[in-house]
């Protein structure tokens, strides 16, 4: 009997390991977002937003940059940064013309023609750790 809770133990433990590391950078960089939560875009452009695309279970994400006016994301100003640190215009065309609200530092989701799920993810508006409280060491008086 023990063996088969040891061995069941063992099994969760390894599921929640696999679901950790199968995690989309989508879903990580979002549940840093969630915990975190994140300060309010001011317009501007930013050169450090990271650019997501999504289709199916497949997703990956880029580093770009957007402008944006009237807290809103401008979907023709989004581009991808390469590796020569220059940036190219990320063509795509949207189901939608609706604007494109930014809340908690994440951008509503764009839907493309293909398919494709596209979310503008602000890192820099990302909030602080909260500090965290100092523990006691253990007691170590001779007794």
């Amino acid at each position: 009997m023990k063996k088969l809770l040891i061995a069941a133990g063992l099994l969760v433990c390894t599921v929640f390991v696999n679901a950790q590391e199968s995690a989309t950078c989508y879903q990580k960089y979002a549940k840093v977002f969630e915990i975190r939560g994140a300060n309010e875009v001011q317009d501007g452009t930013y050169d450090d937003v990271i650019i997501t695309i999504r289709k199916g279970r497949f997703a990956d994400c880029f580093l770009g940059k957007v402008t944006v006016t009237n807290g809103e994301v401008v979907k023709t100003s989004i581009e991808l940064s390469y590796v020569d640190n220059t940036f190219e215009p990320f063509s795509r065309t949207y189901k939608s013309d609706e604007a494109v609200g930014i809340v908690e530092g994440i951008s509503k989701t764009l839907l493309t023609n293909d398919e494709e799920l596209i979310n503008i993810m602000f890192v820099g508006s990302i909030k602080p750790k909260k500090k965290a409280l100092k523990r006691a060491p253990e007691p170590s008086f001779d007794l």
